[in-house]
């Protein structure tokens, strides 16, 4: 029995749904319950003038309210603003996030008593602003994140505490390598991962962060819209009360036809009504370029990991869109292997999230891990350059995406006499034109007057094992270590963030 003083709690913060798990007495992870009752909280907002309503009566109000619905928010992590406003006012996703976290910490609490610790998972493909945006959403919803870990990551985790990996059950010699597919309501994640024992291993990994079932509803939703169009002239996406029903119902009927052949969507507008029914085959076909976007990324996955379906032992199916039978017929026709889907897809990422929060609060209070996460980064670390030859600016690779985490890289800057000051501008991406890339934020370097002619600044960048970037300056053949500002892109400031956080969970700034 385990003697934890602070529970272990690990956080799945889905796009559509979202779920939290904690480790029992026995070190088990094990779902809990929201205050409706339910294993899963729909990550959906109601603005309901002073009151935010998160979860399943946000979903309900959908289809009188939808004006006042926020939803998918984590799509919009890394921007200054949700996309859409709420009674003239605007929101930062941030802060959309942080009411659906506040909702299942305090949910929880009910259960498990107050807590403050926590893990929270990420799609493997959020780039670095993405990472420090959830981080501070966990801020503003009155909880300490100990970590962030990757979804496929914490879903691969969750299998091997299945298989008996965790706690001795089974041998520890266990080796395979798992491609790891996570088809989420809003994001796309691919990993392969090796376990060997114990030690978790990610090889490559890739994604589409703009890609998942809402998708597959959007298809829908355009293709009865295009019926009634036909059949009445007028567009039901264009009202705001229409488009709310017509949302409900192309995602009821989309879970239908995962059971049965075909459903019947109800369309109602400007007093006009059709009943439309829609097959399988027929969703099959208007989305059969969203599953090729996945089987493209699964593909390149596997060739960035130097390896062939036939080194795959096996492919674990996580997030609720891979119920979807075009989803495993597809991977089937891909990888002729049959598929795994012995982890629950909606509860497995939250179960790995609080297996690797209770590692954590092991290794803080001086004990062995009975594991250990070996992560890549998911994208290229670059700065800003400008070629010599054209004069333009370009993107200077200083850590390849795919390498193992924790990781140090470093770029060399020639200082010129009596120059003060250097500029370092961040940026994410694959690109040699860094407006292709995500911009993390620059380093503004301060320089002192008395440096020898032709000093060399390093600029080191610590990628850590959550994906955060850390940046340190220091001066060649010296024991200088400079101090910078490195200003990100997007970010709250800490004033803004102490004000969101006493106005969402009523904690005041210290």
């Amino acid at each position: 029995m385990n003697t934890r003083s602070v529970p272990a709690v690990g956080i799945d913060l889905g796009t559509t749904y979202s779920a939290i798990a904690h480790l029992d007495s026995t070190g088990r992870p094990m779902t809990i319950d929201n205050a409706e009752g339910d294993k899963i909280t729909p990550s959906v907002l109601l603005f309901e003038g002073e009151q935010i309503i998160v979860g399943k009566e946000a979903v309900k109000a959908k289809a009188t309210d939808f004006h006042a619905i926020g939803e998918c928010a984590k799509r919009d992590l890394g921007e200054r603003v949700f996309h859409k406003a709420f009674n003239g006012n605007e929101y930062p996703p941030e802060a959309m996030q942080a009411w659906i976290l506040n909702k299942l910490r305090q949910d929880a609490s009910m259960r498990i008593g107050e807590f403050s610790k926590c893990v929270v998972t990420v799609p493997a493909y959020f780039d670095e602003v993405r990472r420090k945006a959830t981080q501070d959403a966990g801020f503003l919803a009155g909880l300490d994140v100990m970590d962030i870990i990757n979804e496929p990551t914490a879903a691969a985790v969750a299998y091997g505490h299945q298989l008996g990996l965790l706690d001795g059950a089974a041998e520890s010699t266990h080796e395979e390598t798992i491609l790891v597919y996570d088809l989420g309501g809003g994001t796309f994640d691919v990993t392969v991962m090796r376990i060997g024992g114990t030690d978790f291993t990610a090889l490559a990994t890739d994604g589409d962060v703009q890609l998942g079932g809402f998708d597959w509803d959007q298809r829908l939703v355009d293709y009865v819209a295009e019926q009634f169009i036909r059949t009445h002239g007028t567009d039901p996406r264009e009202d705001s009360i229409s488009a709310g029903r017509l949302w409900r119902e192309c995602q009821d009927a989309k879970h239908t036809l995962t059971a049965r052949e075909q459903a019947t969507i109800a369309c109602d507008h400007t007093g006009q009504a059709m009943r439309i029914e829609v097959t399988r085959s027929i969703l099959e076909d208007i989305t059969r370029d969203l599953l090729e976007r996945t089987a493209f990324t699964t593909e390149q996955t596997l060739s960035a990991a130097g390896l062939t379906w036939d080194d795959i032992d096996r492919i674990l199916l996580v997030g609720g869109s891979t119920r979807m039978p075009a989803v495993a017929a597809k991977l089937t026709e891909l990888s002729g292997k049959e598929l795994d889907r012995s982890v629950s897809p909606d509860e497995a990422v939250a179960h790995g999230a609080a297996l690797h929060a209770g590692l954590l609060l092991d290794k803080h209070s001086g004990q062995e891990p009975n594991f250990t996460i070996t992560n890549v980064n998911s994208h290229s670390l670059g700065v800003v350059g400008t070629d010599p030859e054209t004069q333009r600016d370009r993107t200077g690779i200083v850590i390849p995406r795919n390498t193992q985490l924790p990781i140090t890289g470093q770029r060399k800057f020639k200082i010129r006499a009596g120059q003060k000051s250097i500029l370092v501008k961040i940026v994410e991406g694959e690109s040699k034109n860094p407006g292709d890339c995500m911009p993390i934020g620059q380093c503004s370097i301060q320089l002192p007057k008395d440096l020898p002619p032709d000093s060399i600044a390093r600029v080191l960048f610590r990628y850590r094992e959550d994906g955060r970037l850390s940046v340190k300056v220091a001066i060649d053949n010296t024991d200088i270590v400079l101090k910078h500002d490195f200003i990100r892109e997007n970010s709250m400031p800490q004033e803004a963030m102490d004000a969101w956080r006493e106005y969402i969970c009523g904690i005041p700034s210290s």
